[in-house]
């Protein structure tokens, strides 16, 4: 198995912060293709999750990491920010995907300053590989005294109470406020299933293969029926069915972003008819499109401030925390955290991403000036 160092050409995108690491894993005889960043460690070692997608690339693999840190340090977290990523289908056949995983986990046993964790395209049952080959792995099965988070809905519990906060910024009530959800995976049916709970309606979502839009409400434990048995929103019998790309033009009051990297921009955002956009996924929107709908008063929380229960519940779990003390924390680091950048964006007359950057680098800085080498 081969590993290396990134190209001489990365190191033009470093900066103060990171990226403190890069490595490349290679294995053409079972078709592995891996990437590694770990951006900065000196509030901890590394938790970031494993991303496994056809499309993913060095660049997503460093943004995605730097996020973690910016994460991490804005939840007051002891821990750093990193990112690790697969080349190819997560949904390849079991056996094929447990050895790129298992192989992945072993070209990197060494780098002690990482801590996998779930992510898209990978679940509880990956992590679990992982922890047999190099016991470092957070998000586990039960079986193995993890807390799921995906089962349990972490990180979309968390997107639902920052939503509610953000709610009050802008000025109405959560409470049969709209709200559509792109991307119904993982976060986004949990995220809608606390906001319903909350009094919010579901008005539109979408997958992969599409949209579906009902003004009137949709009906949510259809939809997860679905997606259970591995179809499609769009097999629903009720409701209108759109390109998934027009879930962006559906009227509602919460937006909420939680599949893939870039689904808001600059050609896109001006179509957004939403007074909230609350990140699950991570970098969903770019800096461009952020700016411009912070000018039509289009209220952004980002998404290392707004998606954060599920690392929380990753580093509650690596220190052996109950489940009921996981939901607990995630309510309290969410709630104020979305309350804190709000107030300082709405103070400083910034963007919140602008005032949650902020807030995250001056932590992360802090640290490393408490640390004998600037980065590590």
């Amino acid at each position: 198995m081969n590993t290396s160092a990134a190209p001489g050409d990365v190191f033009s995108t470093c900066d103060a912060f990171g990226p403190a690491k890069i490595v490349h894993v290679y294995e053409p005889s079972i078709g592995l293709r891996g990437i590694l960043v770990v951006d900065n460690v000196a509030i901890g070692p590394a938790i970031g999750g494993l991303r496994m997608a056809p499309d993913v690339s060095l660049a997503e693999c460093a943004r995605l990491a730097r996020a973690m840190t910016l994460k991490n340090a804005a939840a007051g977290l002891p821990h750093g920010g990193g990112k690790s990523v697969i080349f190819g289908d997560p949904r390849a056949p079991r056996a094929e995907k447990e050895q790129r995983i298992r192989a992945l986990a072993c070209a990197l046993a060494d780098c002690r300053d990482y801590i996998f964790g779930p992510d898209m395209g990978t679940d509880e049952q990956c992590m679990a590989w992982v922890r047999d080959e190099i016991g470092r792995a957070v998000g586990l099965p039960r079986e193995l005294g993890g807390i799921p988070l995906d089962e349990i809905g972490a990180t979309g519990f968390g997107v639902a109470h920052a939503a509610e906060v953000a709610a009050g910024f802008a000025g109405f009530e959560l409470q049969g406020a709209r709200f559509a959800v792109q991307g119904f995976g993982a976060v986004g049916q949990h995220a809608a299933r606390f906001l319903e709970q909350r009094g919010a309606l579901l008005v539109a979502v979408s997958d992969s293969r599409g949209a579906l839009w009902d003004p009137s409400g949709l009906d949510l434990r259809a939809l997860r029926a679905l997606k259970a048995e591995g179809r499609s929103v769009i097999d629903h019998t009720k409701g209108t069915r759109l390109d998934a790309d027009a879930l962006v033009d559906v009227a509602c009051d919460v937006w909420i972003p939680a599949a893939r990297p870039d689904v808001l921009r600059e050609d896109n955002c001006a179509r957004l008819r939403a007074k909230v956009v609350v990140s699950g996924a991570n970098i969903p929107i770019t800096p461009r499109a952020e700016a411009l709908l912070h000018a039509r008063e289009v209220l952004c929380v980002p998404d290392f401030i707004a998606n954060a229960g599920g690392v929380i519940c990753a580093a509650l779990e690596y220190r052996g925390a109950s489940e009921r003390s996981v939901f607990e924390t995630i309510e309290e680091k969410i709630r104020a955290n979305t309350r804190a950048v709000l107030e300082a964006a709405r103070r400083e007359q910034v963007t919140p991403a602008e005032a949650a950057v902020q807030l995250a680098h001056d932590r992360v800085r802090k640290a490393m000036q408490l640390r004998r080498w600037s980065i590590f």
